[in-house]
């Protein structure tokens, strides 16, 4: 009989990153609505901008609230000329809006409400057990390909220091 190593005991929360859209890959395009209700489509910064596209679960949670402000006090290390931040989670465009008002969020909170979870299903990064986006990251480039991806579930918190790194490797 031959063995193996040691499997691991299977983490719910955690997919494996194998799961989500691979570097290397093509972004999968979306048009989602803002916080403004204004449509974000993800291949209109093709050419332009690389885009750091950051997935969370809901609006108003701790660890979401603090992942965002941190990309809010220190946007321009995640946001410039050449990469443009947008957000992603199943809340409406109405929830983002009291969201972005309270917390002075100035880059666009996407809503993934209906069909619910499309985009975040199209990355690899929906939770089909409690229906919200787990804590997914990726870089795209400007040619629209993957350049950076990860995934945390619900209650781990993301280093969003390693998106800095990623954009620096641009």
């Amino acid at each position: 009989m031959v063995r193996g190593p040691p499997r691991r005991p299977q983490d719910s929360r955690r997919k494996e990153v194998t799961d989500v859209v691979p570097v290397g890959a093509q972004a999968p395009d979306f048009t989602l609505k803002d916080q403004n209700n204004e449509e974000v489509t993800l291949s209109s910064f093709r050419g332009e901008k690389a885009v750091l596209i950051i997935f969370y679960p809901l609006a108003f949670t701790g660890i979401c609230t603090g992942e965002l402000t941190r990309v809010r006090d220190e946007i321009d290390t995640f946001q410039n000329d050449d990469v443009q931040v947008v957000t992603v989670s199943v809340d409406s465009a109405y929830s983002h809006k009291i969201f972005s008002e309270r917390e002075g969020f100035e880059f666009p909170l996407l809503s993934d409400f209906w069909p619910h979870g499309a985009v975040a299903q199209a990355y690899g990064v929906f939770n089909e057990q409690a229906g919200i986006a787990n804590r997914g990251t990726f870089l795209v480039d400007k040619a629209g390909v993957v350049r950076f991806a990860e995934m945390n579930g619900p209650g781990e918190g993301r280093d969003a220091s390693a998106w800095q790194a990623a954009i620096k490797a641009l």
